[in-house]
């Protein structure tokens, strides 16, 4: 591995708010993309779901219409029973047998009103069901349009910025290796550690950016001076003065072009 040439104070102050920067400005691009990988991985999700619904509701269906023709088979089978009854009846030689051919047909009478109950019940579940089914297929859809609209965005999107930041992340390492190890290590874990990303900031109102703790006129002065590396108490923040800032985001404009 190459090793880092020395650089003073300033030049590495420098060259970490250049890599801040150039940070600063992926995570915008990330920002840009937002929420959208999110969104399209929940409408995904959502219809997978609603798809698992329909095809349990076909399946109800389907049940209900095999249930249907059973019963039809039925009330069919028990139909024939009672005419074969009838004919029965008429070779009866006693009571007995009279009285055990009557209760067999209305044993078959029951069959039927039962599987005739039970036909109705099927339609009733049939009819709820495909009411539930046509609305079922109207949001699936609905989403699938809406999931269309969703992955062209985030592919245009990502083919906006898909380029630009491979370059910044190209950048960005080339960056670090001009700064040491045990610097990079800081600036990340700042980087880590706060809300928005920024490890090194400028005094904005005699504050760290962002901040709202004055920063002590004394201390300023050794910030301007970029003698050493100063971190704001409170945030954990790098710390430069305005004027080198500036400079820098104004060198770096070419690169964001």
């Amino acid at each position: 591995m190459a090793k880092k040439v020395e650089i003073s104070v300033e030049e590495k102050l420098r060259a970490l708010f250049d890599l801040q920067l150039i940070d600063s400005r992926i995570d915008q691009i990330r920002s840009i993309r937002g929420e959208l990988p999110l969104e399209v991985e929940d409408l995904e999700n959502e219809i997978e779901g609603l798809n698992s619904r329909l095809e349990s509701f076909e399946n109800e269906i389907k049940e209900s219409v095999d249930g249907i023709k059973s019963e039809e088979n039925s009330i069919s089978t028990s139909k024939e029973n009672h005419k074969k009854y009838e004919g029965d009846l008429k070779k009866v030689r006693n009571n007995r047998e009279y009285n055990a051919i009557v209760k067999e047909q209305e044993f078959q009478e029951l069959e039927i009103k039962l599987s005739e109950k039970k036909i109705a019940q099927y339609k009733e579940i049939i009819e709820n069901k495909t009411v539930v089914l046509e609305e079922l297929k109207d949001k699936i859809k609905d989403r699938k349009s809406h999931l269309k609209a969703k992955n062209s965005e985030l592919g245009e999107i990502l083919k906006e910025t898909e380029k630009e930041e491979k370059t910044l992340l190209n950048k960005s390492k080339e960056f670090e290796k001009k700064i040491e190890d045990t610097l990079i290590a800081a600036y990340k874990r700042i980087r880590s550690n706060v809300r928005n990303g920024l490890a090194i900031v400028p005094i904005e109102r005699n504050a760290s950016g962002g901040s709202y703790f004055t920063i002590p006129p004394q201390v300023q002065m050794e910030i301007a001076s970029r003698q050493k590396i100063i971190t704001d108490e409170y945030s954990g923040r790098i710390l430069v003065d305005p004027q080198l800032a500036e400079e820098e985001m104004d060198k770096m404009k070419s690169i964001f072009s």
